[in-house]
């Protein structure tokens, strides 16, 4: 397998699942910065320039994060990604999908480029503000939704590999508190050994 990925971006998530799975893969670095996004040697890979994105062992190439992660679960049941069940299969998902199409791409997208949202730079501190609010809903779900449990579903999941992402970019990046029970859930993550393997490699550390 063939991960591409940016350092600290939302593919940290993904490459940690990958850590966890243990089977080989390459990481494949992409500048976001200097545009390799948007170059052939990525757009003929992937022509939504984005990551992450990854390169499966028959050529064929899986796009967006939560069916990444849902499929690697799949592929390799013994490293423990997939919880037991239907349910909370479906809870896993639930919980993936609202980190990153709202948390990440309606909250955190706010916040980091507002002049996507409003093209009059007197409306940027507004929507920047706006985006703070739709992240604190979501980190209050997601402290909800670990009452009592060290993990989203109960059991360690693909699930949890984006709430790790966001709160990396929260707490680690803009030095934002985490409610409580996210706050340990983060602590959690990050004395994972996979998780500490890939911020080292990602130079994250």
């Amino acid at each position: 397998m063939k991960l591409y990925y940016a350092p600290g971006a939302c593919s940290v998530g993904i490459h940690v699942l990958l850590e966890e799975i243990g089977a080989p893969y390459e990481a494949v670095l992409v500048n976001l910065r200097e545009g390799a996004q948007f170059k052939p040697e990525f757009t003929g890979v992937n022509p939504k320039s984005k990551v992450p994105t990854l390169e499966r062992d028959d050529g064929t190439v899986l796009t967006e994060y939560p069916a990444i992660a849902f499929w690697l679960a799949s592929r390799f049941p013994t490293a423990g990604l997939m919880p037991m069940g239907m349910e909370a299969q479906a809870r896993a998902l639930e919980f993936t999908d609202y980190g990153v199409a709202t948390m990440h791409m309606q909250g955190f997208s706010r916040m980091f480029r507002p002049a996507n949202f409003a093209p009059t730079e007197a409306d940027h501190e507004a929507v920047k503000a706006r985006g703070a609010e739709i992240f604190g809903k979501g980190l209050a779900l997601m402290d909800k939704a670990l009452e009592g449990q060290d993990w989203l579903v109960g059991s360690y999941s693909f699930a949890d590999s984006a709430l790790f992402y966001l709160c990396f970019w929260w707490n680690a990046r803009l030095n934002k508190d985490l409610p409580a029970n996210v706050a340990e859930h983060f602590a959690r993550m990050k004395a994972r050994g996979a998780v500490q393997r890939v911020m080292a490699a990602e130079g994250l550390a």
